[in-house]
């Protein structure tokens, strides 16, 4: 009977948490797998649903990519790369490093715009 009072729990376990993550599909979470010891959890970040809300259309907006000295292609987009594909953990030479690119780039347009969060604990929910 234990064991199959067990099995029964494990497997509704399983449908629980299958359904959970199915019921999200747009539910994203910034990865923060490069950093050692994160200090924070990673960023809550419905993609969709905020580029909607922000009316992004242009992936590159976000996305970018800048030639060897410095300036933004135009057109370009790195949606298919990781953020830390280009940006080591420190900054190196005018290229901003992980954090600080990740601050800049979400942070900064949210002060530019006077919208969105811009406190740690409001994208870095425990």
């Amino acid at each position: 009977m234990n064991r199959m009072l067990f099995w029964g729990m494990t497997i509704l376990s399983i449908a629980v948490a299958v359904c959970t993550a199915f019921g999200q599909e747009d539910m994203e979470l910034v990865d923060n797998g490069a950093f050692d010891r994160p200090q924070r959890p990673p960023a809550i970040f419905e993609h969709d649903a905020h580029n909607e809300m922000a009316g992004l259309d242009d992936c590159a907006e976000c996305h970018h990519l800048y030639d060897e000295s410095g300036q933004k292609l135009e057109g370009e987009s790195s949606e298919d790369q990781m953020c830390a594909d280009c940006h080591e953990l420190k900054d190196v030479g005018s290229k901003p490093g992980l954090r600080k690119a990740f601050h800049n780039n979400c942070k900064g347009c949210h002060v530019a715009q006077e919208k969105g969060p811009i406190a740690c604990a409001q994208c870095h929910v425990r």
